[in-house]
């Protein structure tokens, strides 16, 4: 089978479908100022006709938005944003707070200060949950504003207003978790493979094998949005801890019968509506599929998930080029020289009758200057005798990166690590070789790390890492970290 794509016209298609029937419904509304984005919003506003007038209105703003180019879409944005509260309708109102006697008049005022405050784009936004895919809408019209705020204070007040209101909408108590299977709708399945970007599903037999009995696929849906996902996890059912991704998709491998299976490794997890960028699903999914696998197969013991790191190789070659010593010693870096030699410098090609000087050897390498070299040559630091040098130098490398590097006060550096730490999960096992393709490679020297669920422990880790940075870590990880932690 070739490789799978997902198919541009199903997402066409739909939206054809949406905007089709948006016009329809616009076009129930005669006689409405159709002068430039902000009059119509302001007939919007002026909610003249009823709920069906003012669903149709909506309906009109939205399908003039997606028919705009990029230029018209941020016109249209501002237009939206300016749509702001009224200053002075505020500054009358708080006078109110102020001046007001009494728990009843305070009261009073307060909530006439809270009306005040509500900008009239609100009503607006609120507006398009009322249409056919209106929610869905609203989440794009999110992800465009956070790739166009930058610099535009209107936009980004526009993009906190519409984050409060799919806050909101998105509370986990509204949302279902489904399973993903084989058996499940051809059009969710071609999402799936579309919106991966931990471990790309290259063949429908990758796919096949990833919602095998052995395997899971989990996702929370929206009731407004039943046919999108909004994050899912992919959890193979394995014996013993993961230390290879590779191994753990290879297509060949035989199935196990997952009720033999002792541990859960959730391998990938994928936000995927760029709209919800900063609304978190990830700690209630993980939890709640703990929870179900408990339910299912009582034999598993483990949870755990084989995770990337992402940032490490960016911050390892930041470290050697500022010569840190303390990445790999002069041992070490004998034994890389010796494993890996440098190439001698060849000489010139020489003209007929000339004398050739021998090859002079190459300069000498610093210990982090061998350790650039091999990081630099993918295909030799694969080989057995380089790894089996290399491999201790980037777990104690990473050990460190993981529990001592910071980002926003005592936040850990690395983004995946942020997460899964946050959601109550400990540092397990460092895995070089974990993942030695040429991404894997390209963010994190083959690095991959088991973050463990214990559910016994998850809400104590996560208060100690949300209260006090502190990132929890097995004896073994926080031994390669000694000295920083």
């Amino acid at each position: 089978m070739s490789d799978v794509a997902v198919a541009p016209g199903l997402f066409d298609r739909a939206l054809r479908r949406v905007t089709a029937l948006w016009r329809d419904m616009a076009a129930g509304v005669a006689g409405e100022p159709q002068d430039g984005f902000a009059a119509q919003m302001r007939a919007c506003l002026e909610a003249r006709g009823g709920e069906v007038s003012a669903r149709s209105r909506a309906a009109g703003l939205a399908q003039a938005y997606l028919a705009e180019d990029a230029e018209g879409r941020v016109e249209f944005l501002r237009a939206l944003a300016g749509f702001d509260s009224d200053a002075e309708a505020v500054r009358l109102a708080w006078e109110g707070v102020a001046a007001a006697t009494g728990l009843a008049d305070r009261a009073a005022a307060k909530a006439r200060l809270r009306r005040a405050l509500e900008p009239p784009r609100t009503r607006l936004l609120t507006q398009f949950a009322a249409i056919p895919d209106g929610v869905k809408f609203a989440v794009d019209l999110r992800a465009d504003l956070l790739a166009r705020m930058k610099g535009e204070p209107m936009l980004e007040a526009l993009e906190a207003d519409l984050r409060t209101l799919l806050a909101a909408w998105f509370d986990v108590g509204f949302l279902e978790l489904r399973r993903i299977d084989w058996s499940s709708p051809a059009s969710l399945l071609e999402k799936l493979v579309g919106y991966e970007a931990v471990h790309r599903i290259r063949t429908w037999r990758d796919l096949k094998n990833r919602l095998d009995s052995d395997r899971r696929c989990y996702a929370f849906f929206h009731p407004r949005m039943p046919e999108e996902p909004l994050i899912f996890v992919e959890v193979a059912l394995v014996e013993g801890l993961a230390d290879n991704v590779q191994r753990l998709l290879d297509e060949k491998a035989p199935v196990l019968d997952p009720r033999e299976a002792d541990t859960a490794i959730f391998y990938s997890i994928n936000n995927c509506q760029r709209g919800l960028d900063g609304i978190s699903f990830g700690n209630f999914l993980i939890k709640r599929v703990v929870t179900l696998l408990s339910a299912e197969f009582p034999n598993l013991k483990t949870f755990s998930t084989l995770s990337p790191i992402p940032g490490f190789r960016r911050w390892l070659d930041e470290r050697i080029a500022a010569g840190d010593a303390a990445l790999v010693t002069e041992d070490e870096a004998k034994a890389l020289r010796e494993a890996a030699p440098a190439e001698r410098a060849l000489p010139a090609p020489a003209a007929d009758g000339a004398v050739v000087a021998p090859p002079r050897p190459a300069l000498a390498e610093t210990p982090t200057g061998v350790l650039a070299r091999i990081l630099g040559r993918r295909g030799q630091a694969r080989e057995e005798a380089v790894a089996r040098v290399l491999d201790p130098v980037l777990c104690r490398a990473c050990a460190r990166y993981l529990l001592a590097e910071t980002s926003r006060g005592k936040r850990a550096r690395d983004p995946v690590a942020g997460f899964h730490l946050s959601n109550g999960a400990r540092v397990e096992r460092l895995n070089p070789r974990g993942d030695l393709s040429e991404k894997g490679w390209r963010e994190s020297a083959g690095m991959m790390v088991n973050y463990l669920y214990d559910p016994a422990k998850i809400e104590d880790y996560h208060e100690q890492y949300a209260g006090e940075g502190k990132r929890a870590a097995s004896s073994s990880v926080r031994r390669l970290a000694k000295g920083f932690v």
